[in-house]
């Protein structure tokens, strides 16, 4: 066995999440290319404590940012839209599922948070991921 393999450094995984938003409908991919992309090894201690979770590889994604329905052109940005992505928590999803290409899980993530920012319903979801067929 070859154990020189190693696993996917952030570039790798911004990259995948950065082909997953080439591949949106048009509609939503210009909107999606203005989102701050950050890819972290995990969540940090007081994120996961603020939303109650006791493992860290239990959160791989998340949208931080007021979503489109929510936003008044009143309003005065303190901070970009971001979405971060846990790089260990996917890997070691991945690594669980072992029947996944870890693009496809990446694209999965990315919908999901990008679901957060334009308010997509669970069929709007449905049309754009196919993750579940």
């Amino acid at each position: 066995m070859d154990w020189s393999v190693t696993a996917p450094d952030a570039g790798e995984i911004e990259a995948l999440a950065r082909a997953a938003i080439a591949e949106l409908p048009p509609a939503y991919r210009a909107a999606a290319d203005r989102i701050a992309l950050r890819v972290e090894d995990f969540a940090p201690d007081a994120l996961l404590h603020e939303m109650e979770l006791d493992d860290a590889f239990d959160l791989t994604g998340l949208y931080d940012g007021v979503p489109l329905i929510e936003k008044s052109v009143m309003d005065q940005p303190s901070q970009p839209d971001t979405i971060w992505l846990f790089r260990r928590p996917i890997l070691d999803e991945w690594a669980g599922r072992g029947d996944v290409d870890l693009s496809d899980l990446v694209a999965h993530v990315m919908v999901h948070e990008l679901a957060h920012h334009f308010g997509w319903s669970d069929d709007d979801i449905a049309a754009i991921d196919r993750w579940w067929e």
